[in-house]
C-alpha cells in the first residue's frame, strides 16, 4: 500500500495532505538511511531464482508499493539490478494496491499482456491487486504467513522452490499454452 493510505488510514497520524506528503518523504529518507547503514540482505533464494529466470530470457520488472529510491537502493545492495527491465513503483501510479494499476504498468514495461504475466506477492492487498489485473499469483509466504495469502494461484516459502516448468503450468491450468515467458 502505498504511504498516502498507510499514514492517514493505518497509523491515523493525519488527513491533511501536506503532512501526508512531509511523513512520507521522512520515512523513507529514514528507511534508506537504515538500510544504508546495516544493510540489508535479500530472501532466501530470491538470487538463485532470479538467475534462473533471467538464464530462460524471461522478463523481470519490480511492481512495488515503494518509492523508487527505496527499490533501486535494495535492489543496487543486493546486485540484482541487472535481472529487471524496469521499475514500476508508487510514484508511478495514482492508486496504491489492492488497485492493479502498479503491476498493468508493470507488464506494459515487459512488453507483456496481464494474463501472461506472474506476480509474486508477500501480502494480502498484493494478491488481490495481481487478481484484479488478471495475473497469475504466487504467494510468497515471508512477511505474511501462507494461511492469509489466499487466492493466489501457488504460494511458496521461497521464490528457489519454483522452476520455469512451474510457471508455464500456471498457464497451462488457464487453458494457456502459447510460449513460456511471464
Amino acid at each position: 500500500m502505498k504511504n498516502e493510505a498507510i499514514i492517514p488510514d493505518l497509523y491515523q497520524w493525519t488527513r491533511d495532505p501536506e503532512r501526508i506528503q512531509a511523513y512520507s518523504l521522512r520515512k523513507e529518507e529514514l528507511y534508506r538511511e537504515i538500510l544504508k547503514a546495516d544493510g540489508i540482505e535479500p530472501l532466501p533464494g530470491v538470487g538463485a531464482f532470479l538467475k534462473t529466470l533471467n538464464d530462460a530470457g524471461i522478463p523481470c520488472v519490480v511492481g512495488s508499493s515503494s518509492h523508487r529510491l527505496n527499490i533501486e537502493i535494495c535492489l543496487e545492495l543486493f546486485g540484482f539490478s541487472g535481472y529487471f527491465q524496469g521499475i514500476v513503483s508508487s510514484e508511478d501510479v495514482d492508486k496504491g494496491k489492492p488497485d492493479p494499476d502498479v503491476f498493468l504498468k508493470a507488464a506494459r514495461r515487459a512488453g507483456m499482456p496481464p494474463e501472461r504475466c506472474v506476480v509474486f506477492e508477500d501480502a494480502p492487498v498484493g494478491i488481490e491487486a495481481g487478481l484484479r489485473g488478471g495475473m497469475k499469483v504466487v504467494g510468497v509466504a515471508t512477511t505474511h504467513g501462507a494461511e492469509t495469502l489466499r487466492g493466489a494461484h501457488r504460494v511458496v516459502k521461497r521464490l528457489d522452490e519454483l522452476t520455469v516448468k512451474d510457471l508455464e503450468a500456471l498457464w497451462k491450468k488457464a487453458g494457456t499454452t502459447e510460449g513460456t515467458a511471464p
